[in-house]
């Protein structure tokens, strides 16, 4: 399948802007069953410097500088991508969480697909003890990792609510889990602060959702904006298995891939400083269209 994905992100300022600098994630990747034909960003005002480099997980991260002053702001990024991937079923054979687990912290690389840097606690994504509780009542003894996330996942879309007014993205973890309401990021957050509880290796994974279901199909929640789920590692032979659990799905072609990394803060799209306005409006609007 081949996606054209228009992102755009606009500032509306209560006063000027006499300097602003920004770091933007807004490049698909590549790799594990999607490819990346063409990316442009382009930005109003113009940028007085813009410089891209390869953060840590391979996200390509570009840092804008802007002088002159401004009252909006507008980033558009535009991105074609071919998604061809297919994920086990949900009742495929794997091996017992227990010893995925011992593996990843046997772990000797500590590059960026190396497991080991997944299993810990990190800035958005602390490890919880109700959490870690609610997720072991999938996880048996010797059950397979892949039967346990699928569980789990299956029960975050149960017993979580998807509302767009319940929380922000600075909400605690804590707080996300004790009202059951939240988003896409909400629940990533809560399935990989489970996991990690139980010593299991999971990244968090930004992207897209194609806005046009397939004929007779719901449509997706979270497809209006970027969307987030989680990948676990399930072992050599696995490898990462994404998993979306505000839609109970194992991610196969209607997701996108932009950013992976510990959380929410190693990938969010927009991010930065600004100097002159107390306050601002932000817009983010999405769209995925299926052209092949």
């Amino acid at each position: 399948m081949i996606y054209d994905i228009h992102h755009v992100t606009t500032y509306e300022y209560e006063s000027p802007v006499s300097f602003a600098r920004c770091t933007l994630r807004l490049e698909p990747k590549s790799g594990n069953g999607q490819e990346l034909i063409s990316h442009h960003v382009e930005i109003r005002p113009r940028p007085a410097e813009r410089n891209v480099r390869r953060d840590f997980f391979g996200t390509l991260t570009e840092s804008v500088v802007i002088e002159a002053a401004h009252r909006n702001l507008r980033i558009d990024s535009r991105s074609r991508v071919s998604v061809s991937r297919q994920p086990p079923a949900r009742d495929a054979s794997s091996p017992a969480w227990e010893s995925i687990r011992d593996i990843a912290f046997e772990a000797t690389s500590l590059g960026p697909t190396s497991p080991v840097g997944y299993v810990f606690a990190s800035p958005l994504v602390p490890v919880l003890r109700p959490v870690s509780a609610y997720a072991a009542l999938s996880f048996a003894p010797g059950a397979g990792i892949l039967a346990g996330a699928v569980d789990l996942m299956h029960r975050i879309r149960t017993d979580f609510r998807y509302d767009p007014k319940a929380t922000v993205i600075s909400t605690p973890l804590g707080e996300v889990f004790d009202k059951r309401h939240g988003v896409c990021q909400d629940f990533a957050h809560v399935m990989i602060a489970g996991l990690r509880g139980l010593g299991l290796p999971a990244a968090y994974v930004s992207g897209y959702l194609r806005t046009i279901p397939p004929p007779g199909q719901p449509r997706l929640q979270g497809a209006d904006a970027t969307h987030a789920w989680v990948s676990l590692w399930c072992g050599a032979e696995l490898g990462w298995i994404d998993f979306d659990p505000t839609n109970d799905l194992l991610v196969a072609n209607d997701h996108i891939v932009l950013a992976v990394g510990r959380d929410f803060s190693d990938v969010s799209p927009v991010d930065g400083i600004i100097v002159g306005s107390p306050k601002q409006k932000l817009g983010v609007a999405v769209d995925v269209l299926l052209v092949d």
